[in-house]
This record gives structure tokens, sequence and C-alpha cells, in this order.
């Protein structure tokens, strides 16, 4: 990570200046450049430019500096630019290259434990694309803490508890079937709970049986926490075949149920210490210190409340898994109450684990509008899979039809969810996401097809080239890579750790899509503009071939953190 140990040892060289080490925006500034020459003259009163000149002569004698850089030089209005040593780019590649499926990887999260909780659906309800959103950007973020070192906890916390649940209970008893609902789980339990919805326009007793049967759930009746565990366990079967075509796994599943009988407890503690009150026969924590509303944690009607089953939850994590942080994958809708909840966990000295609540925006049509049906349902996750397959399908048969049909399903799948996945993680998680079909599966442009087939592309390289297993691990003459071209591929490689390393303390996925992105671009180039199997000069053509090797590695660890397949052929 040249970026990071730049920045280092400019603040070695002078103590207390916290400058930036930046990539400029074009090339022909340099590969790196800092600020540092700023901030100094401010503190100094001097001219940036002169100032810059200084600072220049006294890196020149870091032998690790001078070891690393050919050209330090100050522009104005006070920049100062660093350009790797061709040579050093040459060496470096053979780390990259050699590294294989290790390259960017690293111990900063070695002995830590991080919890990441997304995804989060509701159960005998269909996933719909917020939590297709939140599954996405938090698997991602789950592999990229993983590939740094930490232990992580994949956490899944289920939507299972709630007045909503007597309700459902009600329907099932008076209209279930037991082999319907283990046929079609969540469409069945669904169709139940919309009848219930349907049938109290017209019987008003309907809404008292509801509330009965909640009651009976919350004061331990067998029956009912026997049946709400069946439509878990039912729902989950649903859900898990929509994980396994998106390849997304969890380490720890729960849900809002599996802390109910923890509620009491922490209410009577919280008013013992009086940290909560009572207002209007509801229990609440004034939170005015904070500039927050308060929190109630529990109703009049002496039931509980989600907030109080996410301080439990949270205890429960921090007991466990003693974590070093804890990450929320949840919609800018919930803003509020993970404000509330973090400042609540400060009153109860829940503070050995960070706390972040990471959010993220809408999905969006291409229209510009929130998804849903013509008749204004939000579309599932479900029916977004299945249509973002089948036009993978119509895809690929357009680019390859002499694959076979098990072939062609199996690449159009992986094409498919890599576009769906790489649509959202391409964006800061803070923006809304525009589905627009084309624009997603084009196999150019900005998209996942689009990497998926630079890799493809660059494996044919591999494969046509004859380069056995055994010869990869022999470093050919890497000094016959002297093209601008060349080095500026090289030299892009490098920054590949670094882009890591921001996309874990950023907490954001963009500027990886980004780098892949940029990396494609600059191989696609390479390679269209020198025939590299063609080379009569065959030490040339083995470096180049090692050249493409090291971006095919890097590509699949990029891909790989972002949970989307490579592919051989397309």
């Amino acid at each position: 990570m040249i970026q990071s140990w730049l920045k280092h040892t400019l603040a070695i060289h002078y103590p207390g200046v916290n400058a930036d080490v930046l990539v400029p925006p074009d090339h022909k500034m340099g590969d790196y450049s800092t600020n540092i020459a700023f901030i100094l003259a401010k503190q100094r009163g001097t001219s940036p430019v002169n100032l810059g000149h200084e600072i220049v002569a006294k890196l020149r004698g870091d032998k690790s500096i001078s070891l690393m850089f050919g050209k330090l030089e100050v522009v104005a209005p006070g920049f100062i630019n660093f350009t790797l040593k061709p040579d050093y780019i040459r060496k470096q590649l053979a780390n990259v290259h050699n590294q294989g499926h290790a390259y960017g990887r690293s111990t900063l999260g070695k002995g830590k434990k991080v919890i990441v909780e997304y995804s989060s659906p509701n159960i005998a309800k269909p996933m719909h694309i917020g939590n297709i959103r939140s599954a996405i950007i938090g698997d991602a973020l789950a592999n990229i803490y993983n590939f740094i070192g930490y232990k992580v906890i994949r956490w899944n916390y289920l939507g299972d508890w709630g007045t909503q649940f007597g309700k459902l209970i009600a329907a099932y008893k008076k209209w279930g079937n037991k082999k319907e609902v283990e046929r079609d789980p969540i469409p069945t339990l669904l169709k139940l709970y919309v009848r219930f919805h349907e049938e109290i326009k017209t019987n008003l007793e309907l809404e008292q049986d509801g509330q009965e049967e909640f009651h009976k759930l919350e004061t331990g009746n067998k029956e009912n926490q026997k049946l709400l565990k069946w439509f878990r366990a039912e729902s989950l079967k649903g859900f898990n075949r929509l994980y396994d075509i998106l390849g997304i796994k969890f380490n720890v599943i729960n849900g809002e149920s599996d802390f109910e009988k923890d509620l009491q407890p922490l209410v009577d503690y919280l008013l013992q210490e009086k940290i909560a009150e009572r207002s209007e026969g509801a229990i609440i924590i004034k939170l005015e210190q904070f500039n927050l509303p308060p929190m109630m944690i529990q109703k009049s009607d002496g039931s509980s409340v989600y907030h109080t089953r996410e301080i439990v939850s949270l205890q429960k994590r921090l007991d466990g898994y003693d974590p070093v942080k804890i990450m929320y994958v949840v919609a800018n809708q919930q803003s509020l109450h993970f404000q509330q909840l973090f400042v609540v966990a400060q009153l109860l000295g829940l503070t050995t684990s960070e706390l972040v609540h990471v959010k993220f925006g809408f999905v969006l049509g291409a229209d510009g509008q929130k998804m849903a049906t013509r008749e204004g349902k939000i579309i599932s996750a479900e029916e977004v899979i299945a249509k973002v397959t089948r036009l993978a399908r119509e895809v690929v048969e357009k680019k390859n039809s002499s694959l076979s049909e098990k072939e062609k399903d199996r690449i159009a799948e992986a094409v498919g969810i890599g576009a769906l996945k790489y649509n959202d993680l391409m964006e800061h998680r803070n923006s809304d996401v525009v589905f627009d079909w084309n624009r997603m599966l084009s196999f150019s442009g900005n998209s996942g097809p689009y990497l998926q087939y630079t890799y493809a592309r660059l494996a044919s390289i591999r494969r046509k080239s004859g380069r056995s297993f055994f010869r990869r691990f022999l470093t050919p003459n890497l000094n016959l890579l002297e093209t601008e071209q060349e080095l500026r591929l090289m030299r892009y490689l490098l920054d590949f750790p670094e882009t890591i390393r921001r996309s874990a303390d950023q907490y954001v996925t963009n500027n990886i899509a980004l780098y892949l992105y940029e990396l494609a671009n600059l191989a696609n180039r390479f390679y269209e503009s020198v025939r590299i199997l063609d080379d009569k000069n065959t030490k040339r053509r083995d470096a180049r071939i090692f050249l493409i090797e090291a971006v095919i590695g890097v590509l699949r660890n990029g891909l790989g953190l972002l949970g989307i397949k490579t592919l051989e052929r397309i």
C-alpha cells in the first residue's frame, strides 16, 4: 500500500502534519501527489512553491523514497508529485502476480471480530428489493473485512415479532392449510395475511381475534409459539432459495422473537436505574440531551416494542462475540432508530464495540420512480432475480449461441446476478440505485457483464498461450515491459490494496467497482493495441502474458469481494 506508506513517511519527516496523499486524475501529473507544502506554508507564512522545493530536497535524501521514486517535482500552486521508477514497478508486478489469491489481503483485523447485519427480511412476506440491496451491500462489506483479516460474523436478523403475527396466527387458524404452506410457504402465508385484512373490513371482530392471538404469543402460549417457529422455518426455506442464487451466506440467523423473554428484566432495570420513566402509561427513555425524541421501550398496554428487542439483541451480541465493530446495513429510513439505539447504548455502558449504521438509498426504476408493479405494489426480490436472469439468458444467447443449453443457463445466472450486484455496488451506498436493465446487462460500459467479459477475454489469452501451470510461477524478463501503456497497467495494479483499505474505512464498495472498471479499461486497451500471442519475440510475449495473468488475478480478487463470479468463457 504505497499511498499509505508515503503518507506515513511524510508524517515521520514532518511530525504533527496530517498531509493528504492522493492519486492524481492524470497520470502525467505523477503517480502520487501531496498537499504537505500548503499545510506547512500556512503555518510558516511562506510560499507553498518555495517550501515545496525545500521539502523535495529533504525527501530526496531518504533512501527508501529514492529507491521507489525516480521523479519528485513541485508544481504550481504547490503540490508535490511523485513518480515511481519503472524498475520498482516491475519488481512489484512480480509480487502481485505471485501472490495470486492473496494479493490485497492484509492482517489489519487479525484477532478482531466484527458483526455485519444485513438482509433482515420479515418472515411470512416476500423479500423485497430493499432486502436485496441490504444483502448485496452487507455481503460485500463482510467479504472486504474478511479479506483484511477480521473474523466476520454474518448476521441475518429476522422480523418475526409484533401484532401482525397475531393476525397471521388468527388467519391461519381460520383458513390455513398445512400442506399448502409447506408447498409454497411465503406466498401462501402472505395470502392468509392479506385475506385477514380484507375480511376485517366487514368483520370487525377479527381485529380482536388478532390481538388475542398476539397476547397469547407474548404470554407464552405453546400452540402459538409453535406456529410462529413453523412460520419462520418455512419462510427461511423460501429465503434460502434466493440467498443460494445470490451466493449469500450467514453465520447467524435469529429473530426478534428470540429475545422476548429478556425484555421485561431490561425494562425493570431501566426503570430502576432511572434511565427510563413512565409517560402516559408507556415507558420511555428521554433523549433530549442528545437532541433526539424519546425512545419508547414499552407500550401503555404492556406490550413490547422493536426498540427494546434491539437493545437486548445488542447486549447478546456484545456478550457472546465481543466484536470491535457492529455494522447494521439498513436503509436510510431507519436513521432515527439507530441514532436512538446508539445513544441508549452509551447510557447503558454498552460501549465495547463501535456501532455503525451503514445506511443506503432507494431502488428506483429507469423512470426515476420507486420500483413497483402497475398496481403500485413493491416488486419482490424473487421477481427482480427472475427478470435479470431471464434477460441475461437472452443476452448470452445472442453473444454465443453455440454453447450448450446447460452452459448458457449457468453463464446467464452468473452474468445476471453479477449485473444485479454490480449495478448496486458501483454506486455510493447513500445514493439511490436505478434499475436500467439494458445498461445493467450491457457487455460494454461500466457494468458487471463488461468486467466478467474482460476477465473471460484475458483468460482466453492465457489459455491460448499454452503457458503451463508450472511456468506461471517462473518470472520472465520483465524489463521487456517498457511501453507507457504497459507501465501504466502495471502501476495501476499497485493501488488495489489501498482501494480495499479505504473501502473498509468508509464502509463503501463503489471505489472497488470503479477501480475494477478502470483496470478493465486499461487491460482492454492494451489487449486491443498489442497482438500479444503473435509476438515473435517469445521472451517479451512471456512477459506480457505474465502481466495479463496478474491482471486476471486482481480482477478475480476484486470481483470476488463484490460477490461476483468470474467466468473463463462467455
